[in-house]
């Protein structure tokens, strides 16, 4: 089992960040400082060899149905 403390801490970071442009915009000294966290969180998580498709798995393709 993988060490998942890196990618939640980015995820965390990154719903935080969201959450002050929703409400502050993102022009807004807070919004930017959640994102710069969010930013140093992700790139912490990908230094220490997680990948985004640990987070982000790739879109399952749509299934016709005729």
């Amino acid at each position: 089992m993988t060490d998942t403390s890196g990618i939640a801490t980015a995820r965390a970071a990154q719903q935080h960040a969201a959450r002050a442009a929703f409400r502050y915009g993102v022009r807004h000294p807070v919004t930017r400082a959640f994102l710069a966290a969010a930013a140093t969180a992700a790139a912490a998580a990908y230094a220490a060899g997680h990948r985004v498709h640990d987070l982000h798995p790739p879109p399952q393709p749509l299934s016709r149905a005729n």
